[in-house]
Formats: C-alpha cells, structure tokens, sequence
C-alpha cells in the first residue's frame, strides 16, 4: 500500500477541514507577553491536545510552564526508524496598535487567497500544516513513516523560558534523532526555501536611575543629572554615525564571509529594494554589506522600546530604560557580548545616575550544514511538491528552542517553512497565504516519507 499516496488524497479531501481547524485556532489570543492571556493560554492548549487526541496522536501532555504550557504528544509505532521532533508555537505577538489592523485581530477574515489574523503565519498557520499531515497518516494508515515526537509552545514570542530550560536538562519527551520546523519563509509561492542558519540572541533592559523620585521638572530641571538623558546618550553611544556597532570588541568573534558565500546571497536573495520595501525608508546600517547580508549574516543591534517614570508628565524621571534586541551570528557568543556591553556601558555614564543591564534572555546563533540528511530530505520533497528545490540561505531570525536544542543534543534541525515576506509576521495585519498551507501540507506528507525511507 502507498501510504503517503493514500495520506495525500485524504489530506487533499480534507482542506475544508483543515482550514476550519485553523479558523478556530487563531481565535484564541494567545499573546505570551500579556498576563491577562493565561486563561486564553491554557484553553488553547486544551483545545490542541483535543485536536491531537482527535488525530491519534498518544501520550498527548499539556504541561504547565513558566508563563503558558508546553502540548506534546508522540507516535512512536515505527522500530528501527528515526525519531522525528516536529516544533511549532501557538503564542503569538501583541497587536499594538489596534488601530492599524483593517480587521479584528483575533476574528480571522479571508480576503481572496489570504487568511488574516495575528499568528496566522507566525505560528499557527505553518504548524497547522504539520498537524494536518500528520492526521492523514494515521488516519490511512494508522501510522507515520517515522517515529514522532510533536511539541507546541506557548512561550516562543517571550523566549521559550520552559523548553530552554527543559533543554538544558536534557528532558526526556525531548529526544529524538533530528528537528523538524516550519516558522520560517518562502521567497515567493513557487520557491521555498531551507533555511541554512538561525542568528542568536540577546535581549537585555537598560536602566538608569537617578533621584529618589520623579521631580518637578521647573524646580529641579537644570539642578540635578536626568537619566532619561542619560539615557538618550547611552543609547546614541552604541553606534557610530554610519550605523556599525560601537562597542570595543563587538565584533572580534565574528566571522568573515567568503566571496563565494557573498556571491551566493547576492544572487539567491531578495534585493536591497525588495527587502527595505516593506520598511518605506532608505537603507541604513553597517556600510559595505547588502541589506539581506545586515539582517542575516552580521551581527545587529536594536533598541525596541524607550520608556520613563515620567510617563509625560513635566518632570525629571526618576528612572529610564532601554529594551536591547541584539542579534549574533556565527562566532559570537552570548556571554562574551553581554559582558562587552556591560563594561561598554559602565563606563559611559554621568555623574548623579547609575546605569545597569539587566540581561533576560540569549540563545546561541544555529547552522546547519547543507549536506545533512535531513537537508538532503528536504530538497527532495521540495523537488516532489513545489517541482524545484528550496534555495538554502540564512535568516535574520532567531528561534531560541532551535538554537538550544541543536546545541544541547548535537541533532540537525531543518526550518522548512511556508510563511511570505509579505505576511506581515509582527505586525498589523498578519496574514498567510492559504494554497502554502496546503502545499505546505503535502510537503510534510513527502518529508516524512522520505525521512522514513532513509
């Protein structure tokens, strides 16, 4: 019997199904970073393990975690076949600003070939092409080419804090022989793409503290240091006016691509015009390098948000803060950069404030190398369903589950995904393109057999 054959025509009968499923799916508001979620957080896990249940997937878990739960759930019924772990996330971005969305953020809306909502791509979307292909095996079959291992997370969009600590020690229900996720892009419908590397990151706060309190700025202004000012200059002190980073040492572990890499980049990636289009503004950052070069293979750093105790008002804060979004590449590693910064900082602030970094989360840069069996499994099932092989390059991106786990257990992870440029992931407006996720689907069913196949 064709397993996948019959696998394929059932997951093509079902579409209806699927899309329904996924409908149901981004209703849930499942925004990590937001405490008053958790109850919306915990029913979409249940909702999932449901839906695993449903599909014949055992030992279906919903495990508590530090902010949402972690859904696993496995099919182990093939000896002597690689143990796949297929990774998807279920939390999604805040919205902000509301006012930007043209439809309800958490009430998805079709529009042509579009389906919008926030994680219609980021996640829910991609990971839902998994599920699907997963239930039309066991539903034909009764079982998949390979053993399985699925996880869905409720933390990606804050860090992972549960897995990667879950990692670290080594956690059973984590096992398995090689990686599999879709939470990545394509450059176009027709023309997919395996991502060859994961940048790392670092995220910190930035605080400086000054008075006791907030001060009357007409009685103080002018009389004592102001952190928010200082802040503003600590903040300017980490770039150079062309845009390179200006922290002694950032850039020592990083290491040089080759001619023959920059050729490849230059003609298998998207253009400097196609890449700031989204953005509507010119180009700016570190000079010599293209704008998919700045956002993949070098290191970056970017301050997201801005904030005081003043909060408006006419007054001299007692406190200002910075959030840090830094972005490593091969070569660099966490430690030594926050370390850098540190000293970076510590050295730069005036009399009458105080500056300290607050480091919150890091994850190590992730490659994989493009003559890994997976990697070579991936091509194929992409020469089978889309008619081309995916273009391999690198992303910008970072995914702190794939950059731990890959360190931790030495396993291949391949990021095969179904997302657009044009989704508008972390952004109003978030869409995916529906025909990726039924092509999407078919390419799970055509992985998954060839991965079983050796």
């Amino acid at each position: 019997m064709d397993e996948a054959g019959a696998a394929l025509r059932h997951a093509r009968a079902s579409r209806g199904t699927t899309l329904d499923r996924l409908v149901t799916l981004l209703q849930f508001p499942t925004v990590s970073a937001d405490p008053r979620r958790a109850g919306d957080m915990r029913a979409c896990a249940a909702w999932l393990a449901g839906l695993l249940c449903h599909a014949g997937l055992t030992g279906v878990t919903v495990w508590p975690g530090r902010i949402a739960p972690v859904v696993t759930a496995r099919s182990h019924g093939r000896p002597g076949r690689p143990t796949v772990l297929v990774y998807g996330h279920y939390d999604v971005q805040p919205v902000a600003p509301r006012a930007a969305w043209a439809t309800d953020p958490f009430r998805p809306v079709q529009i042509g070939p579009h389906l919008h909502a926030r994680g219609a791509s980021d996640d829910k979307g991609q990971f839902m092409a998994h599920l699907a292909a997963i239930e039309s095996y066991l539903a034909t079959s009764g079982r998949l080419p390979v053993n399985l291992t699925l996880v869905l997370d409720g933390e990606e969009e804050v860090g992972s804090p549960t897995l990667v600590a879950a990692v670290a020690r080594r956690w059973p229900p984590l096992a398995a022989d090689l990686a599999l996720v879709s939470d990545t892009w394509m450059l176009a419908p027709d023309h997919p793409v395996l991502i060859t590397g994961l940048r790392g990151t670092l995220g910190a706060r930035l605080e400086v503290t000054g008075p006791a309190r907030d001060l009357h700025a007409g009685a103080f202004g002018g009389a004592v240091a102001n952190p928010a000012e200082a802040l503003a200059a600590l903040v300017a002190s980490l770039h150079d006016k062309a845009g390179r980073i200006a922290v002694t040492g950032f850039y020592d572990q990083v290491r040089p691509m080759t001619d023959a890499e920059r050729g490849h980049l230059a003609r298998a990636g998207p253009s400097d015009a196609s890449m700031l289009a989204p953005a509507a503004v010119a180009g700016h950052g570190e000079p010599g390098f293209s704008a998919f070069e700045r956002v993949t293979r070098r290191p970056s750093l970017v301050t997201t948000n801005l904030r005081t105790s003043g909060a408006g008002r006419t007054v001299v804060p007692a406190w200002a803060a910075a959030d840090l979004s830094v972005r490593l590449v091969a070569g660099q590693q966490p430690a030594r950069i926050s370390a850098l910064l540190r000293r970076h900082l510590r050295a730069r602030p005036p009399a009458g404030v105080r500056a300290r970094l607050h480091v919150q989360g890091r994850c190590p840069p992730y490659n994989l190398s493009e003559r890994a069996p997976v990697a070579r499994a991936a091509r194929a099932a992409c020469r089978t369903v889309f008619g081309r092989e995916p273009t391999m390059l690198p992303s910008g991106g970072s995914i702190p589950f794939v950059s731990a786990y890959a360190a931790a257990y030495g396993r291949d992870v391949a990021l095969l995904g179904f997302g657009l440029p044009g989704d508008a992931i972390h952004a109003p407006n978030e869409r995916f393109y529906l025909p990726n996720l039924f092509r999407g689907t078919e390419a799970c069913i055509e992985l998954y057999r060839r991965l079983g196949a050796g």
